[in-house]
């Protein structure tokens, strides 16, 4: 079986958000498969999805404190500013993270790790809704 379909994950604020049941609220086709594999990936170029710690809050404010002091606003030598400072650098932590992921479905579930979960990394400072392509294939 091969499924497509696009999801709409809600507004957020900037920073990294656990958005694991957000999705799979919205997959109930997943249920169905034994074996497969899901594939997100994110229509955002300012936005970014990785998996990471689902246990401890603290770990994304860690990873928000990290990206922006690895890829500051508001330097000089800058020249893609039209949208604000920072959007530069929020397509820049988009390329370093990456726009999309791939798990292991087993047993009509995301095969994840006990302490995993899906991030939106969110590096806009006023950003809307993002939009997540999700393909299923298994059986």
């Amino acid at each position: 079986m091969w499924l497509q379909k696009e999801l709409t994950l809600k507004a957020q604020t900037r920073g990294f958000h656990l958005i694991t049941d957000e999705l799979l609220r919205q997959l109930p086709e997943l249920s169905k498969l034994s074996v497969g594999i899901c594939h997100f990936f994110i229509k955002h170029s300012s936005a970014s999805i990785t998996i990471n710690e689902n246990a401890d809050p603290t770990v994304r404010q860690d990873f928000e404190q990290f990206f922006n002091r690895a890829v500051p606003e508001n330097e000089p030598y800058y020249t893609h500013t039209y949208e604000g400072s920072d959007d530069l650098p929020a397509h820049l932590k988009s390329s370093l993270l990456g726009s999309s992921v791939t798990i292991p479905i087993t047993g009509g579930r995301l095969d994840l790790g006990t302490w995993q979960g899906i991030y939106l990394g969110e590096h806009r400072n006023r950003a809307g809704s993002r939009k997540v392509v999700v393909t299923l294939q298994g059986e």
